[in-house]
This record gives C-alpha cells, structure tokens and sequence, in this order.
C-alpha cells in the first residue's frame, strides 16, 4: 500500500462475542501468507492478546484500531501504518458488529468499518441453525445500510450436508459465502481467565496450531473471493500518525516476555519518535534492570500467572525498588501495578507500592475518562487520559492518583509521586501521544542528569 493510502481491506466481524472471528481473523492472515499475499493484521477495541495471534500470523507488529481510546480521525492513519508496505489488511472487530462503549462514543466494528470504508466479513456460528441462518444475516446485513455486509463465513457446520442447507437458506439474500468452518479440533484456541493465553507463553505451540489452522482455513475459505471483497474497497487518504516531536536522548526499559505481553506497539512507536531507546527485558529471567536505564515502562499481562516465580527473583525486585525508589521515571499499568505492590496473592513482589493485591473472580472492564489527582511523568495534576480497564484483581488500598469516570460512576485508584505512575488503566497514544511525550521529556531530563 502506498504511503498516505489505505489501500485493500476487510473487517471480520461476528454476531456476537466468542463466535469464532478471531479463528478466522487469524486462520485468514496466516492463509493468505502461505499463499503468497503480504497481508496484516489488526484489531478493533483495545485487546492486546488477539493481536498477538495477528503479529505470528502476518509476520508484522501487532495493532489495535479503538475509535473511543484515539478519536474517530485517528483511525484511518492508524489503519494506513498498520497496513503500510501490506498488500491487504484484515481488521478483527471486538464483541458483535454493533455492539461498543455503553456512552455512545464511536467504538463499535460497525463504527470502524464506516470510519475506514471497509467491507464485512461476517462471521456466523451456525452449528445450531438452518434455515434460520438467513434471518440472521438479513438483519445484520440491513440494520446499518451504510456497513456493507459484503460476505459470509459459516462456522461450527456439521457436515457437508448441513453446510448445503445454510448455503441454500442464504442464497436469495444474494450476501456470498465465502467460507464454511467444520467443527474442528484444529480451530480450538488456548483459553484462560481473560481469552486466549498470549503467544508469548507458549510460541513454538502456538505457531504449530496456526500452521494446521491456515490449512483448514485455506481449504475451507475462498481466498480469492475474501481478496477481492478487500480491493473493492476504494482507496483512502491517510494523514500521518500523530506523533511526540523528537527530543532529548533517552533509554527506556520495557518489561517484556511471558509474564509481561501488554504493551501496545503504538506506544512503543510514540516512545520512539520522541527519541527514547526501547530496551526490553523480561522480569522472570532478568537480574536487574538494563543498564544507563533512565525511564521504566511495565505494561499489562498475566503477573499472576507466574507470581511464584516473579516473586523467586528477588534481585530484580531489589533493584525496581531501588533505582524507582531513587526517581527513575516509571509508568506501570494493571500488570505493572500489579508487580509493584508489596504483595500479589500471598508473593511478595516489588514494594514500590505499599498495597496489597488479590485475585477474584469479578471481572472490572470499560474504557475510562481519567483525570490527575496529582502530578506524575504523564504531566501535571488536571491532566486528562482516556483508558481502559480489564482485571480480575483488586489492590488494597487502591490509592488516588487518578480520577477514572464511565457512565455508570467514578472513583478514585492508582497510586502516583512526580516520577512515578502505576495504575490500572491501560491508555493508548494513537490519537493523542501528550502522555508518552511528557514521559519521554522525563526520561531525557534523567538521561541528561546522569551524562553531567
């Protein structure tokens, strides 16, 4: 695709949550690899495991396109970098095609598909219909007129059989199937308490089970047809990502690996173009933080799977506390928090945070307008953020450095000094980078400091 066009494309959508359009999603960038197509991946909402799948499917980094996280306008710029240098990109919607943020706010796949222009591929679990099936596309297909429900892909079909009863319901619709997925032990994906387990944690299985996943999909889904719904979609101008201008030299640690897989590229890019070096290391097998670091960055993911052996290396515990304790720029989110409390479940971790934290089984999830209590590397007390929220945790106490509100209330967590910001609200700098520039000017101000 060419710069500052949005070339080919196409949105799976599903019906409804856990349908199976992640499968397909996934199942059609690695198909579309081995058949010689340079495709990418991306996702709407602000999931950061699905995308993950997308990155070992297309070979590319993974993205995420959250019209309520960037703003409406930020998604077609988004949408052209994720696409950059691809022949074809495929979105993967979040929940059902309409369904989005309770506020109204554009959200939804139905929203991004008319913010980018993008036919859909609607995804339909139909082990339990037949005739039925052509209610269900009909509506979806005719509800929004302005959201082209421009083809169909079948899943869970029983058998040859039951796949030309739904094919036979679906034809006056004149909507095409592209695709009918057997019941298939090939198309089951790892589960854990909050969706697919991250690729990170399992590589090697993961890229065994894509591989099998790109035959069934590649025997199973007319590539062709999918290619061509995605290039009748007309090409679009795309304005530059919005950016933090370059400034001072930093390095900046990243907390990565198994324990640690929450962090999305964009912010990393933000960090980039602001001038930082991005350092990863992994807090399971690491001893220390990397050296000349001057900024510390622990995004989301699944502490709590491994607490035991997080909590076991105790000098890269010693050293977190030290050199936070000691004003190193830091910025921890959810996972993060989570690794810098005194204790999770019992493990003692970091201590950085003098709070303690539990598992539960009470999911807290919704996206959050947040405001500043006090003042931390993000910028001053007052300054706003959008986020999201998605734990079973909860941290006790939940301190105050933030003000998050949604529709259904607000309240107070998140714990904060000038250099430092943990917290459970997960943001993403795609449509406003304010929060990355002002900690990578943190970051540089220490870099500067420890040069003298």
């Amino acid at each position: 695709m060419a710069p500052g066009t949005l070339g080919p494309r196409v949105v799976v959508a599903g019906t409804h949550s856990g349908v199976g359009k992640t499968t397909v999603a996934t199942g059609l960038l690695a198909a579309l690899r081995r058949a010689g197509h340079r495709p990418a991946g991306a996702k709407v909402g602000p999931d950061f495991i699905d995308p993950g799948y997308h990155a070992l499917a297309s070979g590319r980094p993974p993205r995420n396109l959250d019209p309520w996280l960037c703003g409406p306008g930020a998604i077609v710029p988004l949408a052209a970098r994720a696409a950059g240098g691809a022949d074809i990109l495929v979105v993967e919607g979040v929940m059902g095609l309409f369904d989005g943020s309770s506020d109204g706010t554009p959200s939804s796949t139905a929203d991004v598909a008319r913010l980018l222009g993008a036919p859909v591929l609607l995804v339909v679990d139909a082990g339990a219909m037949s005739a039925s099936v052509a209610a269900v596309v009909h509506g979806y297909a005719t509800l929004e007129p302005d959201v082209r429900v421009a083809g169909v892909v079948l899943n869970q079909v029983g058998s040859p059989g039951h796949e030309t009863l739904l094919r036979e319901a679906l034809a006056p619709l004149g909507v095409p199937v592209v695709g009918a997925l057997p019941r298939d032990d090939a198309l089951r994906w790892r589960d854990r308490h909050l969706g697919l387990v991250p690729v990170a944690e399992a590589a090697g299985e993961v890229a065994d089970a894509l591989d099998r996943l790109a035959g069934v999909v590649a025997g199973h889904v007319d590539l062709a047809s999918v290619v061509r719904i995605a290039r009748a979609a007309p090409p679009r101008p795309a304005g530059p990502v919005a950016l933090p201008s370059p400034g001072g030299p930093a390095r900046v640690a990243v907390a990565a690996g198994r324990a640690f897989t929450f962090t999305y590229t964009d912010t990393l890019d933000a960090l980039r173009a602001a001038g930082a070096e991005v350092v990863a290391f992994d807090p399971l097998a690491e001893p220390a933080l990397p050296e000349r670091a001057d900024g510390l960055i622990v995004g989301g993911g699944f502490p709590e799977v491994h607490a035991e052996a997080l909590a076991a290396n105790r000098p890269l515990l010693a050293d977190i506390r030290r050199r936070v304790g000691d004003g190193l720029p830091t910025w921890a989110e959810c996972g993060g928090l989570l690794l810098l409390a005194e204790k999770l479940d019992g493990h003692r971790l970091a201590g950085v945070v003098p709070a303690t934290a539990t598992m539960t089984d009470r999911l807290t999830l919704g996206y959050r307008e947040a405001v500043a209590a006090t003042g931390t590397p993000l910028g001053p007390a007052g300054t706003a953020l959008r986020g999201h929220e998605f734990h079973y945790s909860t941290l006790d106490p939940p301190g105050g450095a933030l003000r998050l509100s949604s529709r259904f209330g607000e309240g107070l967590e998140g714990w904060a000094t000038p250099t430092l910001l943990a917290t459970y609200l997960h943001h993403h700098p795609g449509g406003d980078p304010a929060a990355v520039a002002s900690f990578a000017a943190a970051c540089a101000l220490r870099h500067a400091l420890r040069s003298r």
